[in-house]
């Protein structure tokens, strides 16, 4: 544990390697034993790991093998014969990549990262729709959030039911938590806007705003 702690430093303060959640889950699955993408593939899906690491394009795990080998985290170990088709290429870890994996792991568990995601970015321009398509917009969200949820109790109880670690199954208490918060505070505006506690007009707006530019050049009357 020492050397991984130390060799994270080192690793910390100048770390070639591209950091990535996608690259993160390719790295410690060559720290269980190597392996070739397509069995890193069936062990995203059979762990469920797609529910956490964006993997919708499967060339992203090649793309992001291809990066990793040529910045020296992963090597090539051998090939494995493949019934007809090509060998499969097998890679395996470096000291390099597993300093990295430990590294990033207690960065991102640590450190918040500041994410930028859709929704909020939405959120903060809604004014330029009518406080009724919002509420609108909002229940379609919450009904698609429900499902998800639906989706995620049902993988917690699977787990239950196999009576697998609670450490297996902490990423899922995660997400279950945070889409629980979400529904929760949607739920809340909606209740806000159709109770009248909440609403604007782009009228007012533009008036408002326009104080404020006033106000900040020094020009208000």
């Amino acid at each position: 544990m020492t050397r991984h702690i130390i060799n994270s430093n080192i690793i910390t303060m100048k770390n070639p390697i591209k950091k990535s959640p996608v690259a993160l889950a390719v790295l410690c699955f060559l720290i269980e034993e190597p392996m070739h993408p397509y069995r890193m593939q069936q062990l995203i899906k059979e762990r469920e790991k797609d529910e956490v690491i964006n993997v919708r394009h499967r060339t992203s795990i090649y793309q992001t093998i291809d990066r990793l080998h040529r910045d020296k985290a992963i090597a090539v170990q051998g090939k494995k014969k493949n019934e007809g088709r090509p060998d499969l290429i097998v890679y395996e870890i470096t000291d390099l990549g597993r300093s990295a994996a430990y590294s990033w792991i207690r960065e991102m568990i640590s450190i918040p990262a500041q994410e930028f995601l859709e929704f909020p970015a939405a959120v903060s321009f809604l004014a330029l729709l009518t406080p009724e398509e919002v509420a609108l917009l909002l229940k379609q969200r919450v009904n698609a959030l429900e499902n998800t949820l639906a989706r995620l109790e049902d993988q917690f109880q699977k787990g239950a039911v196999l009576s697998l670690p609670r450490l297996f199954l902490l990423e899922t208490e995660f997400q279950r938590a945070v889409l629980e918060a979400e529904i929760a505070w949607i739920q809340s505006v909606i209740a806000d806007i159709e109770a009248n506690r909440l609403t604007w007009s782009m009228e007012e707006l533009r008036e408002k705003a326009r104080d404020m530019d006033h106000g900040l050049d020094g020009k208000g009357t």
